[in-house]
């Protein structure tokens, strides 16, 4: 109880805070003019009244003393009035812009412990009251709409990591329901289903980590002088396989320039980002269609690009299409076997090179380009080879 007191005397006090030390502020630069009006009242002008008095001529000494009597009298009259009038008029207007600061703060508070409850679209209004104020404002609304867009995408990646994980956990579960039930065997197809279901949830878990801890700074790299062309090299070889057995076409299209350019990279990393980029290609790319692998240098940096002819994204989802279990067509991508993070995976890797990323799409059924540009290694390209 004596807490929760303690606790509104000291609300009280910072609500008052403003006012007290305005008014403090105010007093203290009334103070530091009283005295010295005081000082030059009472110390200087008297002096040089009698001066004056003896320059004019005027020989009476009770004159002389009445004169600077009653000059005395009416600088400290004045000079009173003068102090009196000055201190209520800043008292006045201090309390007058203290009481409308508070009144325009106290928006931006309200506003303050909506978003602390969750309330994250609650907005500042502009005060109105000078260019710092209103920044002060834009940059609260701004904040607000940050967590807004962290609590949303929070709200959605748990939403889709339960939803990945329910699929293969009730198979294993129904799975070895059966089997100790007597109704299902554990034969070789069966261990072997359940095996790849776990592998699933692993492999699931492993990208999360991983993005996570790209996007947080952490992820470890090794880095490497490496040509460009050994990545492509890699990434072609993993891939040509699969696109064969699929009937789709596969080509790389890499100039000399390009490939023989350095780059200053940890491989395995930038490894998975190629191959993330075909097995994307490729689950979007029907029988006959064509997989391109591209490499060309842009200036200082290197650009490499992976281009499909298949089924293409609406424009509306291109800019949401590295999100982490963002899928276009839901059904359809977890039917082509993707955990909904292989491209959240090849943003937060690129942008930890140092690089970016983007997508491009004529629209469904137009195909697919996905950029990749990476800077390349200070000392430029060099001769080294590309790999085999």
């Amino acid at each position: 109880m004596n807490g929760r007191w303690a606790l509104v005397g000291r609300s009280r006090l910072q609500a008052r805070g403003l006012r007290a030390r305005l008014l403090a502020a105010i007093a203290i630069a009334v103070g530091v003019g009283s005295l010295t009006a005081w000082a030059v009242g009472s110390a200087v002008g008297p002096p040089i009244f009698h001066a004056h008095l003896l320059q004019s001529g005027t020989a009476d000494p009770a004159v002389n003393q009445h004169a600077e009597e009653a000059f005395r009298t009416a600088s400290a009259l004045s000079l009173s009035l003068a102090l009196v009038a000055a201190a209520v008029t800043s008292i006045v207007i201090s309390a007058f812009l203290a009481r409308r600061i508070q009144r325009r703060l106290a928006a931006v508070r309200s506003a303050a412990e909506q978003v602390a409850v969750g309330d994250y679209s609650a907005r500042a209004p502009l005060l109105g009251m000078g260019s710092e104020f209103d920044e002060l404002a834009r940059a609260f609304n701004r904040m607000a709409a940050d967590l807004a867009g962290l609590e949303a995408a929070r709200t959605r990646m748990l939403s889709e990591l339960a939803h990945e994980m329910r699929t293969p956990a009730a198979v294993l579960e129904a799975y070895l329901e059966a089997i100790r039930d007597g109704v299902a065997r554990a034969d070789e197809p069966t261990i072997e289903m359940l095996r790849a279901q776990g592998a699933r949830l692993t492999r699931l878990s492993q990208d999360i980590a991983l993005v996570t801890t790209a996007e947080e700074g952490r992820l470890a790299m090794r880095r490497t002088r490496v040509p460009a062309g050994r990545l492509l090299d890699d990434a072609a070889a993993q891939i040509i396989g699969r696109t064969a057995a699929a009937g789709v076409a596969f080509s790389v299209d890499a100039p000399h320039s390009a490939a023989a350019a350095l780059l200053d990279a940890d491989v395995d990393r930038l490894g998975q980002v190629l191959t993330n980029l075909l097995d994307n290609a490729l689950r979007h790319t029907p029988a006959g269609g064509h997989v391109r692998l591209g490499a060309a240098r842009v200036g200082d940096l290197l650009r490499i690009t992976v281009r499909d002819d298949g089924e293409g994204i609406p424009q509306e989802h291109v800019p949401h299409i590295f999100d982490r279990f963002y899928r276009v067509d839901t059904a359809r991508d977890r039917a082509h076997g993707g955990s909904g993070v292989g491209l959240a995976i090849v943003r937060a890797i690129t942008e930890a090179h140092g690089g970016s990323v983007s997508a491009a799409s004529g629209g469904p059924g137009q195909g697919t380009v996905i950029a990749v540009e990476l800077p390349l290694a200070p000392d430029g390209p060099g001769s080294v080879g590309t790999g085999s």
